[in-house]
């Protein structure tokens, strides 16, 4: 089993909202809702959404899709990106996950080709690190072997996973993927109107 974590606790201040309770463009559709609905189309068996404390509106959120996934809180996520990964660790490492897939709620347009493709990769070869490649860039999401779950667990949050990604080397499985949104993180109101098309509702 390959369990799948969207990262959604970070404060989003540079958005000014929370950013996983934001319009797609999509009638009804929020970046977290779409998200989860791509995993569960890659084939995505078990899907974490990590928040801050006291997020209960993305909590309800979640309980609310049509999609079964849980809800796991980091509860130091000032301590950045690499905190909610390892709190996530703590739900989904169970002698049935052999890998681990990471998304950022940030990136909701990755298409679920992407993943299936990714997932692939690591089935054929359980490179330690399996990421999207294009152009040279590295995007979303990232798949750990459950070799490295333990290097996550110990590096230096302030370093982040991208310093145990480094430490593999050219063990790091890149795939070449034709997909814009593996390659969007949209942090500010300007990047969400470049991605949608349209003005983030409201203002800033």
């Amino acid at each position: 089993m390959i369990p799948a974590v969207v990262l959604a606790a970070g404060a989003a201040t540079r958005m000014g909202r929370v950013k996983a309770l934001l319009p797609t463009g999509v009638a009804g559709e929020s970046f977290l809702s779409r998200i989860v609905t791509t995993l569960d189309a890659a084939g995505v068996d078990d899907v974490v959404v990590v928040v801050a404390p006291g997020a209960e509106d993305v909590r309800q959120a979640v309980m609310a899709l049509p999609i079964l996934a849980r809800v796991v809180e980091n509860p130091h996520p000032e301590q950045g990106q690499l905190s909610s990964v390892v709190a996530a660790l703590a739900a989904i490492d169970h002698p049935g996950a052999s890998a681990m897939l990471v998304t950022l709620v940030d990136a909701p347009f990755v298409s679920a080709e992407t993943a299936r493709a990714l997932i692939a990769a690591w089935r054929r070869t359980r490179a330690p690190v399996v990421r999207p490649v294009r152009g040279g860039r590295h995007g979303h999401p990232v798949i750990f072997d459950r070799a490295v779950f333990d290097a996550l667990r110990h590096a230096d949050p302030a370093l982040g996973a991208k310093a145990v990604v480094r430490a593999y080397g050219a063990a790091v499985l890149d795939v070449e993927v034709d997909d814009d949104g593996a390659f969007q993180d949209i942090d500010t109101p300007e990047d969400y109107a470049r991605a949608t098309g349209r003005p983030l509702p409201g203002g800033a």
